[in-house]
């Protein structure tokens, strides 16, 4: 089944996705996966380098257009931008266009989002009532109305690591407090799953990242382990999942370790992310499992230190783009 062109929500105008997207555009023009950028079509003709930019009334015509044009479903800023600047004053704007690439493809209408980096403060001035990109998704896809198994779960993936988390966007001293044996478990299930529909990999291997170090130690450096990740290794097991853990998280990450194992389950943000990012900084992709649409964004940020001074790297939203494609390749062909 062919599958239809994706949504890129613009994000925070002041930072560096107008750059990457026109640049992402400039790689992918030919051969695609095709896009249809959700923002300010004046902005990126402007802050594109000089790319041609056409407004578009929907992925149809995107498509059609692609290869000559960056296309944009044009929804206007209404305060001036500066680059580097974040403010408040766009907020709306930037929440509409998630909201509008998110509405566009739980219809149907595009075939995923990618989502170009936000800033968190300029939207919670504006009354932004969301941690992330990540916990708004899941809102605006109504997944904690769905039974156990659901997302959002966070995954992380750059060459041939797929990590994910239990805990996304918890400060570390809350950590601890927030898991609990059926928030792994659930982590675990959404995890597997995606593997089989999204990654096409029939027969899923997990890991399980302790939390402290050394895996607790015997308890003396931390019970966690022993009160709750190896109960829900446990429970994983009598499901059927193969799953190992909780393992050292010292000694989960390097190359021998990572060939035993198709994800690994973390417990926090910084034990996904940080080995990640060693791996390949510049193109890991952030994917969003659990939801019904499909969601990836590049693994960094807004970058407003180098917006608008033509030095940003496009290389993790061209990532994301393929593999936003090629999962919603995958989910309409098991249709």
């Amino acid at each position: 089944m062919k599958t239809t062109a994706l949504a890129l929500s613009a994000g925070d105008p002041a930072g560096i996705g107008p750059e990457i997207i026109a640049k992402a555009w400039a790689t992918l023009r030919k051969d695609g996966p095709p896009f249809m950028v959700v923002g300010d079509a004046q902005l990126l003709a402007s802050a594109g380098g000089g790319v041609k930019v056409r407004p578009v009334t929907g992925p149809v015509e995107a498509m059609r257009i692609f290869a000559e044009a960056l296309p944009v479903l044009d929804i206007p800023l209404q305060a001036r931008v500066v680059s580097g600047k974040p403010s408040s004053a766009y907020a709306a704007q930037v929440i509409r266009w998630i909201e509008t690439g998110a509405g566009l493809a739980l219809s149907g209408a595009v075939s995923g989002l990618v989502t170009a980096p936000i800033a968190k403060a300029p939207l919670y001035d504006a009354g932004f009532a969301f941690p992330g990109h990540t916990e708004f998704l899941a809102e605006l896809t109504h997944v904690g109305e769905r039974q156990p198994p659901h997302g959002p779960v966070m995954m992380l993936a750059a060459g041939d690591l797929r990590a994910t988390l239990v805990t996304i966007h918890t400060p570390l001293a809350a950590v601890p407090a927030a898991l609990s044996v059926e928030a792994i478990v659930n982590a675990a299930r959404v995890t597997v799953e995606a593997l089989r529909t999204d990654f096409g990999i029939a027969a899923p291997r997990l890991a399980v990242a302790a939390l402290n170090p050394h895996a607790g130690e015997g308890g003396a450096l931390g019970g966690e382990e022993a009160a709750i990740i190896a109960p829900a290794v446990q429970a994983l097991r009598d499901l059927g999942i193969d799953v190992k853990g909780p393992a050292p998280a010292d000694s989960l990450f390097h190359a021998e370790a990572r060939a035993t194992y198709d994800a690994v389950l973390c417990m926090y943000h910084d034990q996904a992310l940080i080995p990640v990012k060693m791996l390949d900084f510049w193109a890991g992709v952030n994917v969003t499992l659990g939801l019904p649409i499909v969601r990836t964004s590049p693994d960094h940020g807004t970058g407003f230190d180098i917006a608008g001074r033509g030095l940003a790297r496009a290389d993790s939203l061209i990532a994301a783009i393929r593999l936003a494609a090629e999962i919603a390749e995958r989910r309409a062909a098991a249709l």
